[in-house]
C-alpha cells in the first residue's frame, strides 16, 4: 500500500503541474485572440497548427507515447484556445433578433434565413387534417415509421439506381438532428473532423459538443470554391473520423465537379474516413449533381431533409442512410435523445414523396435567383453564379466592410442578413437566401443597394 499511496502522489503532482500548464497556456491563447483581432485575422490558422501537430508527433516518437492519445490531447487543447480566443457568431442570431423587431411591431423583409416560402402540397394538408381520425399520432419505431422508410428506400433506388435497405435508413428530426446524431455517436474526443470552408455551422456546433476538432479547408472566390484536393490529402491523419461535404453548398450554391468527387471519395477510401455527405439542397440543383449514392463506399452517411425541395421546414423531418452498424448506433443515440420523430409528421412527409411538387418549386427557386443576380451586378460586390441551394455569397468591395457590423446596422433599416463570418473567415461577405417572393426580395435588395452607396 505504501508504494501505491506513493504512486498516486505522483500522479496528483504531475495532475497538478498539466493543469497550471494549461492555465498559463489559455492565458497566452487570449492574447494571442487580442492580437488577432487588431490585426483582423482569424482565430483558426491551420498553418500554425499544423506545425504545432508535426512538432508533437515528433516529440510521441521521441518520448515513446502513443501518437493518436498525443493528438488528441493537443486538439482539446487547440479547442480551448479557439474558445478563448472567440466567441462566434451563429446564422441563427439575426434571425433571432429580426424575429424580436417583429413582436415589437418593426417590419422586416426576411433575406437571412433558409426557409422557402412555397406551401406544402395538398395532399400533405389533407394527411395531417386526416392523422388523428386515422390514428397516427402514436410512438413510433425510433428509426421511424417503416411504411415511410421503404417509400424511402424505393424513392432513392430509383432516382440514383442503388441498392439502399430499409435497414440502411433513419428517419430524424430535421436533417440538423441527422448531423447531431452521426457526430455525436460516431466521434470520440480529440477525435479530428475535416470540413471544407464555408461551411454550415452545425457541423462545427456538433463537433465542439463531443470534443472533437473541427479541421477547416479554406475555399475562396478567386477559386469559384474549388477544394484544393492537395491540400485536403495533406491534412488527413490517423485521427481524422470524419470529413464532411456540402453540396449544393450552403451557402455558396456550389455543386462538386464529379472529378473533384471522386478524388474525395478516393482520399477517405484510402484513409477509412467516413464521409457524411449533407445533400440537403440536391432537390435545388441546376447544374448537374453527383450525390454520393453514386459511390460504391460503405463508410459513408448521406444526410437530407424535407425542409428545403418540399418546403416543409417546421415539420422537423430529415433522414440518414448509411451502413447498418453507422445507422444502429445513430438510432440507439436518437431513442435516449426523443423516442422518435412525431408520427403525424412522418405521414406528412411520406404524403409529400407521394405528391410531389418540386419541379414547380425548382423553377420558382432558378427565377428568384436570376433576379438577385440581375441586382446584385449593379452594386459594389463580387460572386460566384450558384449552382444550386438558394442563396448568393457575395463578396462586398468597399475599403474596411465589416459584414458583423453591416448586418446589424441594416437590420434596424428592416432587411435582414446573415454576415459571412458564420460560414467561416469570410467578414467581408454576406449571405442572400432566395426564399421570398420576387417583390419582397427586390425590396430587401433596394435597401442593400442604398446602404452600400
Amino acid at each position: 500500500m505504501d508504494e501505491l499511496e506513493k504512486l498516486r502522489g505522483e500522479i496528483r503532482e504531475v495532475t497538478t503541474e498539466i493543469m497550471k500548464y494549461v492555465k498559463k497556456r489559455m492565458e497566452i491563447a487570449k492574447q494571442i485572440g487580442e492580437i488577432k483581432r487588431e490585426k483582423g485575422l482569424d482565430v483558426v490558422d491551420e498553418k500554425t497548427e499544423e506545425e504545432l501537430r508535426k512538432s508533437i508527433m515528433q516529440l510521441c516518437s521521441q518520448i515513446d507515447l502513443e501518437t493518436d492519445v498525443g493528438i488528441r490531447l493537443l486538439n482539446v487543447l487547440i479547442n480551448e484556445s479557439e474558445r478563448v480566443q472567440l466567441k462566434r457568431k451563429t446564422p441563427t442570431a439575426i434571425f433571432t433578433k429580426a424575429k424580436k423587431l417583429e413582436r415589437q411591431g418593426k417590419k422586416i423583409i426576411h433575406l437571412e434565413v433558409g426557409e422557402p416560402d412555397f406551401v406544402p402540397s395538398t395532399a400533405v394538408k389533407d394527411t395531417l387534417t386526416n392523422v388523428i381520425e386515422n390514428g397516427y399520432y402514436h410512438y413510433t419505431e425510433p428509426r421511424g415509421v417503416p411504411k415511410f422508410r421503404q417509400a424511402l428506400v424505393q424513392s432513392l433506388n430509383k432516382k440514383f439506381n442503388t441498392s439502399v435497405k430499409e435497414e440502411q435508413v433513419i428517419v430524424t428530426v430535421g436533417g440538423r438532428f441527422a448531423v447531431f446524431l452521426a457526430i455525436s455517436s460516431l466521434v470520440k474526443l480529440g477525435d479530428e473532423i475535416v470540413v471544407i470552408e464555408p461551411y454550415w455551422p452545425a457541423f462545427r456546433e456538433c463537433a465542439e459538443l463531443v470534443n472533437g476538432k473541427l479541421r477547416v479547408l479554406h475555399t475562396t472566390l478567386e477559386d469559384k470554391w474549388v477544394p484544393d484536393i492537395s491540400k485536403l490529402e495533406n491534412m488527413i491523419n490517423k485521427n481524422t473520423r470524419m470529413l464532411i461535404i456540402n453540396y449544393p453548398n450552403n451557402p455558396t450554391g456550389k455543386i462538386l465537379d464529379k472529378k473533384i468527387l471522386e478524388k474525395i471519395v478516393g482520399i477517405a477510401n484510402d484513409n477509412k474516413v467516413i464521409i457524411m455527405s449533407d445533400e440537403v439542397y440536391s432537390d435545388y440543383s441546376f447544374n448537374k449533381f453527383t450525390s454520393l449514392h453514386d459511390y460504391d463506399y460503405d463508410n459513408k452517411i448521406i444526410i437530407s431533409s424535407f425542409s428545403k425541395g418540399p418546403a416543409m421546414t417546421g415539420f422537423r423531418v430529415g433522414y440518414a442512410v448509411s451502413n447498418t452498424d453507422i445507422i444502429s448506433k445513430m438510432v440507439k443515440l436518437q431513442a435516449v435523445a426523443l423516442t422518435s420523430v412525431a408520427e403525424p409528421m412522418q405521414y406528412a412527409a411520406l404524403s409529400a414523396l407521394e405528391n410531389n411538387k418540386l419541379k414547380e418549386n425548382v423553377e420558382i427557386m432558378k427565377k428568384r435567383l436570376s433576379l438577385i443576380s440581375k441586382r446584385l451586378k449593379k452594386i459594389p460586390v463580387s460572386f460566384v453564379e450558384p449552382e444550386g441551394a438558394m442563396y448568393f455569397f457575395p463578396r462586398v468591395e468597399l475599403k474596411g466592410f465589416n459584414a458583423d457590423q453591416f448586418t446589424e446596422k441594416v437590420l434596424e433599416q428592416g432587411l435582414a442578413l446573415t454576415p459571412g463570418s458564420g460560414f467561416g473567415n469570410y467578414p467581408n461577405f454576406l449571405r442572400i437566401s432566395a426564399g421570398q417572393p420576387e417583390n419582397v426580395i427586390e425590396e430587401g435588395l433596394d435597401i442593400l443597394q442604398r446602404s452600400l452607396k
